[in-house]
This record gives structure tokens, sequence and C-alpha cells, in this order.
């Protein structure tokens, strides 16, 4: 097992900062490296769903195992997390529900339902008056659906936060800068010119590699910025939904995360405990554009207003888009690279937050030279 040393970690989304605070709890002197940190990366903009069954696609059962091991380490996660940061992160294990608005929609639907079944994932089919039992406010018209109690959510912006604050109070430093390259010690360039070297070095600032010269010669898996609008919806200030939620919160319009298929599209509300919703998300191809288009937004309000009728009481807060790291089979890499003391944990795409823990204990593990999770290790398989 090797010593404690000091790491350099670039990127200060939810990867960079699980990576920072895990490897503070193991010793090490840890700096993150960042222009924002909290808010780089695609974090900020997500919904925080923890959903390896929901999330389940057709051809990508490793995947799933995957997600699946990520979201079995999030109740310690949150429990050590909150204990370090004082901060509550919005942990809703309320579980999930997917419906159906037509009878197409509804076909599919049995399809992912078979899938996930033959997978041994726990899902269970649900009539329209059942998904309408579970969540009254979905509209009448729907098709009945899936429900799914062990995916979950968290409140993805409170998570930041608890991250920051359990690094700082971990003793992790925080240098606010774009890295312009990365060279051979391992050091960082820095965008005002400096040079900063470390022990070891951790890349995982998503998307944001591809602007760090000298990383192409690490044998990395190619990185697409896949592009995905989200929209923050909440009630009109001074406003309640129904009876007060306790000391005159809002009650929120959904008791738990509802995704849908809307005539093929997919859609999905996430409830947060204050009332708001978060409403997504697109999936573009559109490389590092994050103009939020007007388009874009009608159609996700559009969707989830055919699921969910009643947001149309609600505010519009917030539109955003943001840019997800996905490789070309949408695995992510955890590992060593080809150059001394440089590890790699990216391409997470629509799963930073539920493979957060998971990633980083690999990452600990790596810099310890401990034996990896059987789960991680097939990732180079």
């Amino acid at each position: 097992m090797s010593a404690p040393s000091q790491v350099h970690v670039v990127g200060g989304g939810v990867i960079g900062l699980a990576c920072a605070w895990e490897l503070s709890r193991n010793g090490h002197d840890v700096t993150v490296v960042a222009p924002a940190p909290g808010r780089d990366g695609a974090g900020w903009v997500a919904a925080g769903m923890l959903a390896p069954v929901t999330e389940a696609q057709f051809g990508e059962s490793a995947l799933t195992t995957l997600l699946r091991e990520g979201a079995r380490l999030w109740p310690a996660f949150v429990a050590a997390l909150e204990a370090a940061a004082g901060t509550n992160v919005g942990y809703d294990t309320n579980g999930t529900i997917t419906v159906a608005v037509d009878a197409s929609d509804r076909a599919t639907l049995d399809d992912l339902l078979a899938y996930q079944r033959a997978l041994g994932l726990a899902a269970e089919r649900r009539s329209a008056s059942e998904c309408r039992r579970l969540v009254p406010a979905l509209s009448p018209a729907l098709r009945g659906g899936i429900e799914v109690r062990g995916d979950h959510a968290v409140d993805n912006r409170a998570l930041l936060s608890a991250l920051l604050g359990a690094c700082r109070a971990g003793g992790v430093a925080f240098v606010e800068a774009s890295v312009t390259a990365l060279e051979p010690g391992p050091a960082l360039v820095l965008g005002d010119g400096r040079r900063i070297g470390a022990d070891h070095v951790v890349l995982a600032a998503g998307t944001g590699l591809a602007s760090i010269g000298g990383i192409e010669e690490l044998g990395l898996p190619p990185l697409r910025a896949v592009k995905g609008h989200i929209l923050r919806l909440g009630p009109p200030p001074g406003s309640v939904l129904g009876p007060p939620a306790g000391a005159g919160a809002p009650l929120p319009l959904l008791p738990r995360t509802v995704r849908a298929l809307v005539r093929g599209r997919s859609v999905y509300l996430v409830p947060r405990r204050d009332g708001s919703l978060v409403v997504g998300a697109t999936v573009e191809e559109r490389g590092f554009d994050t103009t939020v288009q007007a388009g874009a937004v009608h159609e996700l309000l559009c969707d989830a207003r055919a699921v969910v009728p009643g947001i149309d009481e609600l505010e519009l807060r917030e539109a955003a888009a943001g840019l997800r790291p996905a490789t070309p089979d949408n695995r992510p890499r955890i590992g060593r690279t080809s150059r001394d003391g440089v590890v790699v944990a990216t391409g997470h795409y629509r799963n930073g937050i539920v493979l957060a823990p998971l990633t980083a204990h690999a990452v600990a593990d790596l810099l310890a030279e401990r034996p990896l999770a059987p789960v991680v290790r097939a990732l180079d398989q």
C-alpha cells in the first residue's frame, strides 16, 4: 500500500469533489483545481436521479450492473457526507414511476419491463389507476406504467454544496483556475501561466478535459459532449399547492420521481422538498453548445404537461443546458493512464451522480494500490 501523497484533482463537479473528499479521508494532501468548484461540469444542471433500473438501456447490461453497484453505496455515502458537511442533501427514497401517454408508449414500456426483469431488476407493472393512486397529479389519460421502488433521487445542488463543505472540513485546498496543459511530473499548467506539481493528478473534469493540452498522449477514449436542456419549476411566491408540508413550506406537486414516454420522447419530473420540480432532459449531439433554445424548452414543457397537467400553475424559475461527457460505449473510464502518477475518472455521461461514491472509492483504491472492485475492473474489458 502506498503512503499518503499530494494529489491534484482537476475538476470541481460531482465526480471531482467526491474523489477529493474521499482522498482526503484516506489521508492525502488534496487540492481541487477548477474554475468554479461546485458549478463545474454537468452536475449543477442535473436532476439528481439515482436510477439504475429506469436508466437500463437495451444492450447495456454491463453498464446497468455498474449503476446498481453505484446505487448500493448511496445510503452509507449520504450518511457520511451529511455528517461531515453538517447539511442535508435531499436524499429521496420514495421511488420512481415511469408512465406511458399512449398505446405505443405502453408497448415500449412493456418491452422495457421484460428487459428489466430479464436482468433481475425489481420493477412492477402498474395500471393507469394504480399509477394515479401513487401520484394523484398524473393525467387521467395515461396508459399505465412501471413502478420501481429502488430508484431514488438526491438534490444535486444540495449535494454539490455538501461536497464542498465536506472537502473544506477535511482540509482540501482549492485553486480556482483553468488548466491549460498536463505535463510530465505530473504537473498542471494553469491559465495564468503557473505550473503546479504533485505526486498524483486525477483528471475528473468531464467535457472540460477537451481543453487541456497534453492529455491526447494518455490513451484515453474519445469523449463527446452530449447537450441536455433542463428546467426548474416552482410554486409562485407565497403560494402553496396543498396543506402546508411544515412551517409554511409548499406541498410538493409530486410525491416521487415521475418518468414518462410521451409519443416516443422521454421526459422526467423530479420533486424537491421545497415544492419545486426539475424537468428534463433533452439528449442532443450538438458538440459544446450550451445555448438555451426556445424549441427545446417548449418541447419539455409540453411533454411534462401531458403527464402532469398541474405544472401549468408553476413558475418557470430556470432554463439551462449542460454538457454530459460520454465515451463511445457510454461507460465511464476509471483507472490509471499511460503517464505515471495520472489517474482518470471521466465519461460518466448521464450517470455521474449515481456513480460518484463508487468512482471516489475506486480512485482512492488506485492511489493506495488496492485491488479495484470487479465492476470497475470490468470497464477495461
